[in-house]
């Protein structure tokens, strides 16, 4: 890799903006392309599939062998209130080679002895949250149930466009957060990013099963395509 180019894929990493580097396998020649730029990309669907699954491998196209190096962000997971299912749920996300945080200004509940080895961050999200610097590649967990800590983490996750944005609760509750949030101006767009009732439906009843849940539905936003999501959830 030329200097240059190595240059640039440094910069796009510290910047935590995903970038694939392009090489012609035949003569060596090598591009990049960044993620603003995969949508206008003439190899847009292979950049798209390969950067969604975090995995670099070999295309070919127009009669040409490519290798597709991806350099994408390590996920962070955020977690809103160090309660019994984010026990069971922060260790999982950590085995699945996430960044995982755990903010809950309740030093009850946010211990190291509740959460060994775990970042913890027992003050208000107003306080916590702009110093984990939130973005596009983190999972946003709200699981307090009490509107006064979930509520003004939720409107800062919507800020920060995570690609993933759930919150514990019933319909009913939800209905309720949704009017909370409006009137704190959410709008109608920030509300149908939360997945909520929070987790895939599969029956879980127990702490650990629905951190399960939650992580299953974290993977399938992070990995699939669009479609298919909207298709799993009709």
């Amino acid at each position: 890799m030329k200097l240059e180019t190595l240059s640039q894929v440094n910069a796009e990493r510290a910047a935590r903006r995903p970038v694939i580097v392009v090489t012609d396998v035949a003569d060596g020649g090598q591009r990049i392309v960044k993620a603003k730029d995969i949508a206008t990309d003439p190899l847009q669907a292979d950049l798209a599939k390969q950067l969604r699954m975090g995995k670099s491998g070999m295309i070919e196209s127009g009669g040409k062998k490519l290798f597709l190096n991806v350099y994408a962000p390590t996920a962070r997971l955020v977690i809103i209130g160090a309660v019994h299912i984010s026990q069971a749920l922060a260790p999982l996300a950590r085995s699945l080679d996430y960044d995982v945080y755990v903010v809950d200004p309740r030093t009850a509940f946010a211990s190291p002895e509740r959460f060994p080895d775990m970042p913890l961050f027992a003050d208000w999200p107003d306080v916590a949250l702009p110093p984990l610097k939130v973005d596009h590649y983190t999972a946003f967990v709200a699981l307090t149930h009490d509107p006064k800590i979930d509520d003004p983490a939720l409107l800062h996750a919507f800020e920060r466009g995570c690609f993933y944005i759930g919150a514990l609760g019933s319909r009913k509750t939800h209905a309720k957060r949704a009017e909370r949030l409006k009137a704190q101006g959410a709008t109608d767009a920030d509300i149908a990013r939360i997945h909520a009732p929070i987790g895939l439906a599969i029956g879980a009843v127990s702490p650990s099963e629905i951190a399960v849940a939650i992580m299953a539905e974290i993977t399938a936003t992070l990995r699939l395509p669009k479609e298919n999501l909207k298709e799993n959830a009709a």
